[in-house]
């Protein structure tokens, strides 16, 4: 006999949920989460990036006096957030013009003259194809850049964008077309000026100073690499007062501002510009194995332009001032090996028969003495002041004579002879061609 079970009294306990509610409960579950999720890792993004991005050029507060002033206000009309690199852009690229040239074979080609994008075998082939010796039937055909200095159409480039050509032609950056004579060229300094018969007034480049240039400055360049018009990379100043030695000179370029701004193959003869859009150098070489830029490029700055253009255009040419010696500098270890009282300085080892030193009374080395496996002259004078001014290394005296003298002109030069110092004073000559 079954016997019904008694119901207790009170409310109907409620039915467990079903597998579908589950289901569906465990998912808004994990969307939710996964929102949550991904607006946390939003916001942490946010506040990073908040954190790391650098302030632009124009918001940097500098510690002390600022020697340039401000980048140039927006032009009229231009949005009130215009980037300090978009107002360079509006106010540089319009001076800036790519020059063509077109040299007949046969001749020296710029290639063999000056090859600033270094020697790999591989890329000399490239460079002198396409850029500084590619060859067109009888014709050998170049790509560089320059910038516009006067509005009557003077065009200051590189001279081994415009050396021995032919034919040279300037596209400014408003289309116009013009074909270009030199009017006067500078080996040294890798500079040359050419001159244009543009209709109507042109717009000028502004040059700035590079005397006051520090290290860690924005950098900027415009100019044609690969042809590609109007091209504008950014960097900054790596260093300043760089001594080169080129392929087509004896003598060495002083004096150079370094930049890690990309400079490429056409960019040569082009500007190196300020945060303000005015100039501070003339981009000439870089230092490459794969032909294209690595960080390393060189320009000439400003100051040497304003020093050397000048007579360029009234005269053709530059005369740099000479001092007719070869040296080496000093430092502790050459000089213990050596067994000089002092360890910094300039070792004579020769004087050019008849030049301005010997001239003076310097003296250089009287004896050979090998150190470290090189043949070396000692006995000379040690110089170690030029105008009152301390004397470190070689590179102290060419770039002091390079950018403060000229030939013709007197220095005093403080020299160490047999323990004793004693002054010279060297009037200087005219360096000779090579």
């Amino acid at each position: 006999m079954e016997e019904e079970t008694p119901v207790a009294d009170g409310p109907t306990p409620p039915r467990p949920p079903s597998h579908r509610t589950r289901l569906l409960a465990s998912r808004w579950v994990q969307g939710m989460a996964l929102l949550l999720y991904t607006l946390a890792i939003f916001a942490l993004g946010l506040f990073i990036q908040g954190r790391l991005t650098p302030a632009p050029p124009g918001g940097w507060q500098a510690t002390g006096p600022q020697h340039d002033p401000p980048a140039s206000p927006p032009a009229t009309g231009a949005p009130a957030d215009t980037t300090p690199f978009v107002r360079v852009a509006e106010r540089a690229s319009p001076a800036v013009v790519n020059i063509s040239t077109v040299t007949t074979r046969g001749g020296r080609t710029t290639g063999e003259a000056f090859r600033p994008f270094g020697n790999d075998p591989f890329f000399q082939d490239f460079f002198d194809r396409f850029f500084e010796g590619g060859t067109r039937g009888r014709q050998q055909h170049s790509l560089g850049s320059g910038l516009v200095i006067d509005k009557s159409g003077l065009i200051l480039t590189n001279n081994h964008v415009i050396k021995d050509a032919d034919e040279i032609t300037v596209r400014f950056a408003n289309k116009q077309e013009g074909k270009g004579t030199v009017v006067g060229t500078d080996r040294k300094t890798d500079l040359a000026v050419i001159r244009v018969q543009a209709k109507g007034e042109l717009p000028v480049a502004a040059l700035g100073n590079s005397d006051s240039l520090r290290v860690g400055e924005w950098a900027i360049a415009i100019g044609n690499p690969f042809g590609l018009a109007g091209t504008m990379t950014s960097g900054i100043v790596s260093a300043l007062g760089r001594v080169m030695p080129t392929s087509s000179s004896r003598y060495s370029m002083v004096d150079l501002i370094q930049t890690d701004a990309p400079i490429n193959p056409g960019n040569s003869g082009g500007p190196l510009l300020d945060s303000s859009g005015r100039v501070i150098g003339v981009n000439t070489l870089i230092f490459t194995e794969s032909g294209t830029s690595s960080g390393v490029g060189l320009a000439v700055p400003v100051a040497a332009v304003k020093r050397v253009v000048p007579s360029l255009i009234s005269e053709g040419s530059y005369s740099h001032s000479w001092l007719g010696i070869t040296g080496v500098s000093l430092n502790p270890i050459l000089s213990e090996g050596l067994g000089l009282e002092v360890d910094q300085g300039v070792l004579i080892e020769s004087v050019v028969a008849g030049g301005p030193a010997e001239s003076a009374g310097l003296l250089g080395g009287s004896r050979q003495r090998m150190l470290n496996g090189e043949t070396m002259a000692v006995g000379g004078d040690i110089i170690v002041g030029l105008n009152g001014i301390e004397v470190r290394s070689f590179d102290d005296v060419v770039g002091y004579l390079a950018s403060n003298t000229r030939a013709g002109q007197q220095v005093e030069l403080t020299v160490l002879r047999g323990g004793q110092r004693r002054t010279f004073a060297v009037t200087l000559g005219e360096r000779p061609d090579e």
